[in-house]
């Protein structure tokens, strides 16, 4: 890690602010729904933005918090870990479920940067104890962010996608989850956004409760599902 570069994403956090940037390179969020198994139904989580430009920094202040959810709770793998950094592929052949955690990052999929050259995603002031345990990630005071410098934020085209944006788009990979809810959204996305555009200069985007994973239900629906999350969201063990 970068001390002297990650100090600039420390001191930034409660400076996040959209006064003065450009927003226009920012077209949504968008999922793209990867598989249904044993564990789960599981999603991939997109900021969706202009080809030739980057995402550097997910983050959380007192004016934007950043929270991840989920109606029925996430699916953790007991070999994995909530970023990217720590999901070794080289697993999957020994673990398989190891694949379907859900983690947080910045363009790479696993810790060898697939599908780009390296994975240098860093993280401050983030807490993970509840989104290790199955629940719900937040934070008004940290990030997960690289560097400008690095390519796995740069935004390369995806297809299958739903949400804002639907079909095939360029953008950037935040979150891979893996969720059990049914009949209805799985879960929402709130957080800031800052990237730079393709002629470097940077932009920043409020999110507030994109929503992945299908049509929303009836109100009465919504209820049930939301007392079925009220059940203990222990960690999976593998």
């Amino acid at each position: 890690m970068n001390v002297k570069r990650a100090s600039i994403f420390v001191g930034a956090v409660a400076g996040f602010a959209m006064s003065g940037m450009a927003t226009a390179e920012f077209q949504g969020m968008a999922y793209q729904n990867v598989r249904t198994g044993a564990e789960g139904t599981t999603y991939r989580i997109y900021a969706i933005l202009d080809d030739g430009d980057r995402l550097d920094a997910v983050a959380g202040n007192g004016q934007q918090e950043l929270s991840m959810t989920s109606i029925n709770g996430f699916y953790q793998n007991a070999n994995g870990g909530p970023t990217s950094k720590e999901i070794n592929s080289n697993f999957f052949a020994f673990v398989p479920s190891m694949e379907w955690d859900s983690y947080v990052t910045v363009g790479a999929l696993y810790q060898d940067g697939t599908p780009f050259g390296s994975n240098e995603l860093n993280n401050v002031g983030m807490q993970w104890g509840a989104f290790e345990g199955g629940g719900d990630l937040f934070t008004d005071n940290g990030t997960w962010f690289v560097t400008p410098d690095q390519e796995q934020g740069e935004a390369i085209l995806h297809s299958n996608l739903e949400g804002d944006v639907t079909g095939a788009a360029f953008g950037v990979l935040i979150a891979q989850v893996t969720t059990t809810a049914t009949g209805g959204i799985d879960g929402t996305f709130s957080g800031l956004l800052q990237g730079k555009d393709a002629n470097g200069d940077t932009w920043q985007a409020n999110v507030d409760g994109f929503q992945y994973g299908g049509v929303v239900p009836a109100p009465g629906a919504l209820a049930l599902l939301g007392l079925a999350g009220l059940a203990g969201r222990r960690r999976r063990r593998a």
